[in-house]
Protein backbone atom coordinates (compact mmCIF):
# COMPACT_ATOMS: atom_id res chain seq x y z
CA UNK A 1 0.00 0.00 0.00
CA UNK A 2 1.11 3.54 -0.74
CA UNK A 3 1.09 6.32 1.84
CA UNK A 4 -0.04 9.94 1.56
CA UNK A 5 -0.29 12.88 3.96
CA UNK A 6 -3.43 14.99 4.19
CA UNK A 7 -2.35 18.63 4.12
CA UNK A 8 -5.78 20.27 4.03
CA UNK A 9 -6.77 22.84 6.69
CA UNK A 10 -9.65 20.84 8.26
CA UNK A 11 -10.45 17.18 8.88
CA UNK A 12 -12.00 15.40 5.91
CA UNK A 13 -14.06 12.21 5.65
CA UNK A 14 -12.68 9.83 3.03
CA UNK A 15 -15.31 7.35 1.83
CA UNK A 16 -12.66 5.24 0.11
CA UNK A 17 -11.01 4.66 3.49
CA UNK A 18 -14.22 3.22 4.97
CA UNK A 19 -15.58 6.71 5.70
CA UNK A 20 -12.87 7.51 8.18
CA UNK A 21 -12.06 11.08 9.17
CA UNK A 22 -8.53 12.10 8.26
CA UNK A 23 -6.95 14.91 10.28
CA UNK A 24 -4.64 17.61 8.88
CA UNK A 25 -1.02 16.38 8.67
CA UNK A 26 -2.13 12.76 9.13
CA UNK A 27 -0.45 10.05 7.05
CA UNK A 28 -2.75 7.32 5.73
CA UNK A 29 -2.29 4.20 3.65
CA UNK A 30 -4.15 4.10 0.35
CA UNK A 31 -4.50 1.30 -2.21
CA UNK A 32 -1.64 1.33 -4.74
CA UNK A 33 -4.11 1.61 -7.60
CA UNK A 34 -5.63 4.79 -6.12
CA UNK A 35 -2.37 6.56 -5.21
CA UNK A 36 -2.46 8.83 -8.28
CA UNK A 37 -6.00 9.89 -7.36
CA UNK A 38 -4.64 11.44 -4.17
CA UNK A 39 -1.35 12.95 -5.28
CA UNK A 40 -3.01 14.60 -8.28
CA UNK A 41 -4.57 16.95 -5.68
CA UNK A 42 -1.38 18.67 -4.46
CA UNK A 43 -3.29 21.26 -2.41
CA UNK A 44 -4.87 18.45 -0.32
CA UNK A 45 -2.52 15.44 -0.40
CA UNK A 46 1.24 14.99 -0.34
CA UNK A 47 3.11 11.85 -1.40
CA UNK A 48 4.87 10.03 1.44
CA UNK A 49 5.54 6.56 0.03
CA UNK A 50 4.90 5.60 -3.58
CA UNK A 51 3.37 2.26 -4.52
CA UNK A 52 5.83 -0.59 -4.65
CA UNK A 53 6.92 -1.53 -8.14
CA UNK A 54 5.48 -4.88 -9.07
CA UNK A 55 7.71 -7.22 -11.00
CA UNK A 56 6.34 -7.53 -14.51
CA UNK A 57 4.87 -10.92 -15.28
CA UNK A 58 7.35 -13.02 -17.17
CA UNK A 59 6.37 -15.22 -20.07
CA UNK A 60 8.12 -18.37 -19.09
CA UNK A 61 8.71 -20.68 -22.01
CA UNK A 62 9.06 -24.44 -21.92
CA UNK A 63 12.82 -24.10 -21.51
CA UNK A 64 12.31 -22.39 -18.17
CA UNK A 65 10.16 -25.24 -16.94
CA UNK A 66 12.53 -28.07 -17.81
CA UNK A 67 15.16 -28.79 -15.18
CA UNK A 68 18.74 -28.41 -16.29
CA UNK A 69 20.20 -31.77 -17.24
CA UNK A 70 23.81 -32.48 -16.38
CA UNK A 71 26.15 -33.29 -19.25
CA UNK A 72 26.21 -36.98 -20.04
CA UNK A 73 29.43 -38.69 -19.01
CA UNK A 74 31.70 -39.77 -21.81
CA UNK A 75 31.42 -43.52 -22.40
CA UNK A 76 34.21 -44.14 -24.90
CA UNK A 77 37.92 -43.61 -24.48
CA UNK A 78 39.83 -41.54 -26.98
CA UNK A 79 42.44 -43.35 -29.01
CA UNK A 80 45.93 -42.05 -28.42
CA UNK A 81 47.39 -40.37 -31.50
CA UNK A 82 50.71 -42.23 -31.34
CA UNK A 83 49.13 -45.67 -31.34
CA UNK A 84 46.85 -44.81 -34.21
CA UNK A 85 49.73 -43.84 -36.49
CA UNK A 86 52.24 -46.39 -37.76
CA UNK A 87 55.75 -45.24 -38.28
CA UNK A 88 57.70 -46.54 -41.22
CA UNK A 89 61.45 -46.88 -41.13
Amino acid sequence: MARVRFIGPEPVTVPELDGRAVQPDEVVEVPDGRYEGYVCQPDMWEAVEEPKQEEPARDIGDADLAPARPARPKTTAAKPEAAAQKTED
